[in-house]
């Protein structure tokens, strides 16, 4: 199947590095422009999009400070005139159980709540707005987590519980102007191999992160781009609203 996404500009958080560098990169191959959104990383972005080509270009943003997303759409707008679709792919996982004292428990809690959720919202109000001024379609993409759905360990709370506040963030989106042209699709990854997830299986163990599988391997950065990529096509519109599971089997509902 050929996907020519020629003239179509599309911002990705979080695409420095990990999930987001791999749907950055198979969405160049398409033929997008790709905003390829950092925080701390600026090499990489900046190497990144130069490789990518298509007049892509790198764009800072803390996450954490939900004004700062305002000000990321803005000047990608500024930058390209128009966005076609938006990839809410940046995220934390930060843990924190309920024997944490409070006030580091609340930071970790407002700090995952700002990065997944907030500033996610922010950018997805202002990707509607743009949309339904410009009297165009337009698509967005949340990378959330199979966490949304059946919750994750007791110091992982605050990530699940913003996760599935995202979820729910898309189907409103899609539910509320689908008519109006405007979709909205949720990619629920498993484990993924990446710096985040490599934490998080020191601290357990590899097994904690394969046992579930129904496949042979961890589920790779690779396995995912495709089928954002499919999704920003438009050939999948009327699945609009829907969660995709990419976690190799390991939660099928």
């Amino acid at each position: 199947m050929y996907i020519n996404l020629s003239g179509l500009n599309i911002l990705v958080t979080g695409a420095s590095k990990g999930i987001g560098k791999s749907i950055a990169t198979k969405l160049a191959e398409a033929g997008a422009t790709v905003a390829v959104h950092y925080n701390k990383h600026v090499r990489e972005a900046e190497n990144l999009a130069h490789v990518l080509g298509n007049e892509s270009q790198a764009f800072q943003a803390d996450l954490t400070k939900p004004e700062e997303a305002m000000k990321l759409f803005d000047r990608v707008i500024s930058q390209y005139g128009s966005l076609e679709t938006l990839v809410n792919n940046a995220g934390v996982a930060m843990s924190a159980d309920v024997n944490t004292k409070d006030d580091e428990w609340l930071k970790v809690w407002n700090t995952t709540m700002r990065v997944n959720l907030t500033s996610s919202g922010v950018l997805a109000k202002k990707a509607v707005e743009h949309f339904l001024k410009r009297k165009s379609a337009g698509r967005i993409i949340n990378v959330t987590s199979r966490a949304a759905h059946r919750g994750d360990t007791a110091d992982y709370m605050a990530y699940a519980a913003s996760k599935a506040g995202m979820a729910s963030l898309t189907k409103t989106i899609a539910r509320a102007y689908g008519k109006s042209g405007i979709k909205a699709f949720n990619i629920a990854p498993g484990f993924v191999r990446t710096d985040m997830a490599k934490s998080i299986i020191t601290q357990y163990g590899e097994e904690h992160a394969t046992k579930d599988l129904a496949l042979e391997r961890l589920t790779e950065p690779k396995d995912i781009a495709p089928l954002v990529t499919f999704l920003a096509s438009g050939m999948a519109d009327h699945t609009t609203g829907s969660t995709f599971d990419v976690n190799a089997g390991s939660f099928i509902y």
